[in-house]
Protein backbone atom coordinates (compact mmCIF):
# COMPACT_ATOMS: atom_id res chain seq x y z
CA UNK A 1 0.00 0.00 0.00
CA UNK A 2 1.52 3.45 -1.49
CA UNK A 3 1.71 6.59 1.11
CA UNK A 4 -0.96 9.06 1.20
CA UNK A 5 -0.18 11.90 -0.37
CA UNK A 6 0.77 15.29 2.38
CA UNK A 7 -0.67 18.14 2.21
CA UNK A 8 1.65 21.21 2.11
CA UNK A 9 0.70 23.50 4.58
CA UNK A 10 2.71 25.14 7.53
CA UNK A 11 3.59 22.65 10.06
CA UNK A 12 2.24 24.35 13.25
CA UNK A 13 4.50 22.35 16.12
CA UNK A 14 7.31 23.85 16.53
CA UNK A 15 9.63 20.33 17.00
CA UNK A 16 7.96 19.24 14.18
CA UNK A 17 8.84 21.89 11.81
CA UNK A 18 12.32 21.83 12.45
CA UNK A 19 12.78 18.36 12.12
CA UNK A 20 10.81 18.23 9.00
CA UNK A 21 13.55 21.16 7.87
CA UNK A 22 16.80 19.44 8.93
CA UNK A 23 15.58 16.00 6.88
CA UNK A 24 14.33 17.61 3.70
CA UNK A 25 17.41 20.44 3.72
CA UNK A 26 19.69 17.79 3.63
CA UNK A 27 17.64 15.75 1.39
CA UNK A 28 17.92 18.83 -1.36
CA UNK A 29 21.62 19.30 -0.45
CA UNK A 30 22.25 15.87 -1.70
CA UNK A 31 20.29 16.19 -4.69
CA UNK A 32 21.87 19.28 -5.30
CA UNK A 33 25.19 17.69 -5.41
CA UNK A 34 24.09 14.42 -7.43
CA UNK A 35 22.80 16.72 -9.96
CA UNK A 36 26.01 18.27 -10.24
CA UNK A 37 28.24 15.42 -10.48
CA UNK A 38 25.49 13.07 -13.08
CA UNK A 39 24.88 15.74 -15.61
CA UNK A 40 28.01 17.94 -15.23
CA UNK A 41 25.85 21.15 -14.32
CA UNK A 42 26.93 23.89 -12.30
CA UNK A 43 24.41 24.04 -9.37
CA UNK A 44 24.47 26.70 -6.65
CA UNK A 45 22.14 26.46 -3.82
CA UNK A 46 21.32 28.87 -0.96
CA UNK A 47 19.08 27.95 1.79
CA UNK A 48 17.93 29.84 4.82
CA UNK A 49 16.79 28.51 8.36
CA UNK A 50 13.25 30.07 9.64
CA UNK A 51 16.06 31.25 12.49
CA UNK A 52 17.97 33.12 9.77
CA UNK A 53 20.97 30.36 9.55
CA UNK A 54 22.57 30.07 5.93
CA UNK A 55 23.48 26.52 4.13
CA UNK A 56 24.70 26.46 0.33
CA UNK A 57 26.05 24.01 -1.92
CA UNK A 58 27.99 25.16 -4.82
CA UNK A 59 29.44 23.10 -7.26
CA UNK A 60 31.74 25.79 -8.33
CA UNK A 61 32.28 29.09 -6.80
CA UNK A 62 29.51 30.76 -5.05
CA UNK A 63 30.35 34.03 -6.06
CA UNK A 64 30.91 33.42 -9.71
CA UNK A 65 27.63 31.49 -10.37
CA UNK A 66 26.00 34.25 -8.52
CA UNK A 67 27.78 36.77 -10.71
CA UNK A 68 26.83 34.42 -13.60
CA UNK A 69 23.22 34.66 -12.94
CA UNK A 70 23.07 38.24 -12.46
CA UNK A 71 24.48 38.83 -15.93
CA UNK A 72 22.40 35.75 -17.58
CA UNK A 73 18.84 37.54 -16.30
CA UNK A 74 20.10 41.41 -16.87
CA UNK A 75 20.36 42.22 -13.77
CA UNK A 76 24.82 43.29 -14.03
CA UNK A 77 23.65 45.80 -16.78
CA UNK A 78 20.83 47.32 -15.27
CA UNK A 79 23.00 48.00 -12.00
CA UNK A 80 25.53 49.41 -14.72
CA UNK A 81 23.03 51.43 -16.17
CA UNK A 82 21.66 52.88 -12.64
CA UNK A 83 25.53 53.29 -11.55
CA UNK A 84 26.12 55.11 -14.96
CA UNK A 85 23.15 57.16 -14.64
CA UNK A 86 23.42 58.40 -10.56
CA UNK A 87 26.80 59.62 -11.47
CA UNK A 88 25.91 61.22 -14.14
CA UNK A 89 23.29 62.96 -11.89
CA UNK A 90 25.44 64.03 -9.60
CA UNK A 91 28.37 65.47 -11.99
CA UNK A 92 25.73 67.26 -13.09
CA UNK A 93 24.65 68.74 -9.88
CA UNK A 94 27.87 69.51 -9.46
CA UNK A 95 28.45 71.57 -12.62
CA UNK A 96 25.06 73.57 -11.44
CA UNK A 97 26.32 74.37 -7.93
CA UNK A 98 29.59 75.44 -9.37
CA UNK A 99 28.06 78.04 -12.21
CA UNK A 100 25.76 79.21 -9.29
CA UNK A 101 29.00 79.72 -7.43
CA UNK A 102 30.36 81.50 -9.61
CA UNK A 103 27.65 83.61 -10.29
CA UNK A 104 27.34 84.81 -7.14
CA UNK A 105 30.81 85.50 -6.27
CA UNK A 106 30.71 87.67 -9.72
CA UNK A 107 27.64 89.54 -7.95
CA UNK A 108 29.35 90.12 -4.89
CA UNK A 109 32.51 91.90 -6.62
CA UNK A 110 30.04 94.02 -8.76
CA UNK A 111 28.45 94.92 -5.53
CA UNK A 112 31.75 96.19 -3.94
CA UNK A 113 32.99 97.79 -7.14
CA UNK A 114 35.06 95.47 -8.40
CA UNK A 115 35.61 93.58 -11.82
CA UNK A 116 32.97 95.84 -13.95
CA UNK A 117 34.96 95.91 -17.32
CA UNK A 118 33.02 92.76 -18.55
CA UNK A 119 29.28 94.90 -17.67
CA UNK A 120 28.04 96.95 -20.38
CA UNK A 121 25.73 99.98 -19.85
CA UNK A 122 23.14 97.71 -19.60
CA UNK A 123 23.90 95.97 -16.34
CA UNK A 124 25.79 99.06 -14.92
CA UNK A 125 22.59 100.58 -14.46
CA UNK A 126 21.11 97.47 -13.21
CA UNK A 127 23.50 97.26 -10.51
CA UNK A 128 23.19 100.91 -10.11
CA UNK A 129 19.27 100.50 -9.09
CA UNK A 130 20.61 97.64 -7.01
CA UNK A 131 22.88 99.25 -5.10
CA UNK A 132 20.64 102.03 -4.52
CA UNK A 133 17.44 100.16 -3.50
CA UNK A 134 20.30 98.82 -1.00
CA UNK A 135 21.40 101.95 0.46
CA UNK A 136 17.28 102.99 0.85
CA UNK A 137 16.92 99.67 2.58
CA UNK A 138 19.81 99.68 4.86
CA UNK A 139 19.34 103.54 5.85
CA UNK A 140 15.39 102.55 6.51
CA UNK A 141 17.40 99.79 8.83
CA UNK A 142 19.14 102.77 10.28
CA UNK A 143 16.51 105.33 11.01
CA UNK A 144 14.20 102.59 12.76
CA UNK A 145 17.33 101.74 15.30
CA UNK A 146 17.55 104.86 16.00
CA UNK A 147 14.36 105.80 16.21
CA UNK A 148 14.16 102.50 18.65
CA UNK A 149 16.89 103.51 20.49
CA UNK A 150 15.37 107.50 20.90
CA UNK A 151 12.37 105.76 22.35
CA UNK A 152 14.12 103.57 24.97
CA UNK A 153 16.23 106.36 25.87
CA UNK A 154 13.15 108.55 26.35
CA UNK A 155 11.63 106.14 28.43
CA UNK A 156 14.93 105.66 30.79
CA UNK A 157 14.65 109.42 30.84
CA UNK A 158 10.91 109.58 32.19
CA UNK A 159 11.42 106.43 34.36
CA UNK A 160 14.30 108.40 36.56
CA UNK A 161 12.43 112.26 36.09
CA UNK A 162 9.53 109.99 38.42
CA UNK A 163 12.17 108.31 40.58
CA UNK A 164 13.87 112.38 41.34
CA UNK A 165 9.88 113.58 41.77
CA UNK A 166 9.47 110.31 44.15
CA UNK A 167 12.75 111.44 46.12
CA UNK A 168 12.63 114.82 46.48
CA UNK A 169 8.84 114.41 47.81
CA UNK A 170 10.45 112.07 50.13
CA UNK A 171 13.13 114.78 50.94
CA UNK A 172 10.35 117.63 51.34
CA UNK A 173 8.67 115.96 53.94
CA UNK A 174 11.28 114.78 55.90
CA UNK A 175 12.68 118.53 56.06
CA UNK A 176 9.23 119.07 57.26
CA UNK A 177 8.77 116.71 60.18
CA UNK A 178 12.33 116.98 61.43
CA UNK A 179 11.21 121.04 61.42
CA UNK A 180 8.35 120.40 63.40
CA UNK A 181 9.84 118.09 65.85
CA UNK A 182 12.66 121.14 66.34
CA UNK A 183 9.81 123.69 66.91
CA UNK A 184 8.41 121.02 69.15
CA UNK A 185 11.48 120.63 71.45
CA UNK A 186 11.65 124.74 71.49
CA UNK A 187 8.32 125.21 73.20
CA UNK A 188 9.10 122.01 75.50
CA UNK A 189 12.34 123.63 76.78
CA UNK A 190 10.57 127.14 76.78
CA UNK A 191 7.94 126.35 79.41
CA UNK A 192 10.39 124.29 80.87
CA UNK A 193 12.41 127.34 81.47
CA UNK A 194 9.73 129.74 82.66
CA UNK A 195 9.10 127.30 85.76
CA UNK A 196 12.09 126.96 86.86
CA UNK A 197 13.15 130.84 87.21
CA UNK A 198 9.87 131.83 88.92
CA UNK A 199 11.01 130.93 92.46
CA UNK A 200 14.01 132.79 92.44
CA UNK A 201 12.17 135.83 90.73
CA UNK A 202 9.93 135.58 94.18
CA UNK A 203 12.64 135.52 96.23
CA UNK A 204 14.33 138.64 94.82
CA UNK A 205 11.25 140.97 95.29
Amino acid sequence: MGRGKVELKRIENSTSRQVTFSKRKNGLLKKAFELSILCDAEVALLIFSPSGKAYQFASHDMDRSIARYRNEVGLMEFNNYQRSRTIEFWMSEIDNLRRTIDTLEAKHKHLAGEDLSTLGMKELKQLERQLKNGVERIRAKKRRIISEHISLLKKRQRALQEDNTRLQKKLHEANLNTRAFGAEECDAFGSGSSGFGGPHDGAGI
